[in-house]
């Protein structure tokens, strides 16, 4: 059995590991040491088993530490093994269970918002998304996400065709819409994809801050009201953010507002 000794060292040597990979450059001790709040001695410690693994390597001109073969290694090999949906299913499934509505994980695309996976609601008569449909980015609350934190280059390229009569056509409409959904960190949908339908959807970023998908609720006008309840507004927000942070997401930088 590992002490606890054993457990703080291993913390360690992955912190100074993740530290390093994040950073987008060679650091050296001193600025690991101060990121993490660490002396230099232990962080060159835990630096020499990284190198000593193939896990970093130091440049010998400036002594600064960088990303090695084995890490790039796992870092190929790990796709394999696992994607998105694989990752936050047990989150997915976790408040499906709470709240009894279905959860839907979509990533953007040029052509709509992408869904990959669903976890079924546990109402019984169930409204849901199909995986591998393609929502409309200016009708879906996902596709909202997507316009709103996205690149630019979707707003850019959206369409706008009507699908019922609640759908936004509007350019101007839109564009309104969409500094709203930045204001608030969410999006909602109702009836503008289809009549009787409503979904609310927050954005879910990665490590670097990168926008990567969006997490929704997918129900009945009944079960979730156009304007929708204040407990469902907060499990959204929350999800997204748990999700976020499951990849690696700090709530630094300029998205830490908007989740």
């Amino acid at each position: 059995m590992v002490d606890s000794t054993g457990v703080r060292a291993a913390d360690t040597v992955l912190a100074v590991l993740e530290t390093v990979a994040w950073a987008g450059e060679p650091l050296g001790v001193t600025q690991i040491a101060t990121r993490l709040q660490a002396t230099k001695s232990a962080i060159f410690r835990h630096l020499q088993t990284l190198v000593d693994r193939a896990y970093l390597v130091q440049d010998s001109s400036t002594n600064r530490y960088r990303l090695g073969p084995k890490a790039f290694l796992i870092g190929h090999l790990a796709p394999r093994s696992w994607d998105l949906a694989q990752i936050l299913e047990g989150l997915m499934r976790e408040v499906r269970d709470e709240l009894g509505l279905a959860v839907v994980l979509s990533t953007p695309s040029p052509r709509g918002a992408f869904v990959a996976a669903t976890v079924p609601g546990l109402h019984p008569i169930e409204i849901g998304v199909r995986p591998g449909s393609e929502m409309a980015l200016h009708a879906s609350a996902q596709g909202k996400v997507f316009l709103a934190f996205g690149p630019s280059t979707l707003a850019d390229d959206a369409e706008l065709p009507r699908l019922t009569t609640h759908t936004i056509t509007d350019s101007t409409v839109l564009a309104r819409e969409i500094e709203r959904v930045r204001t608030q960190g969410y999006a909602v949908a109702p009836e503008q994809v289809l009549l009787g339908c409503n979904a609310i959807a927050a954005p879910v970023w990665d490590h670097r801050g990168t926008l990567v998908a969006a997490l929704a609720f997918v129900g009945s006008i009944q079960h979730l009201h156009p304007d929708p309840q204040q407990n469902l507004i907060e499990a959204i927000r929350a999800l997204a953010a748990r999700a976020s942070r499951q990849l690696g997401w700090e709530g630094r930088g300029q998205r830490d507002a908007r989740v």
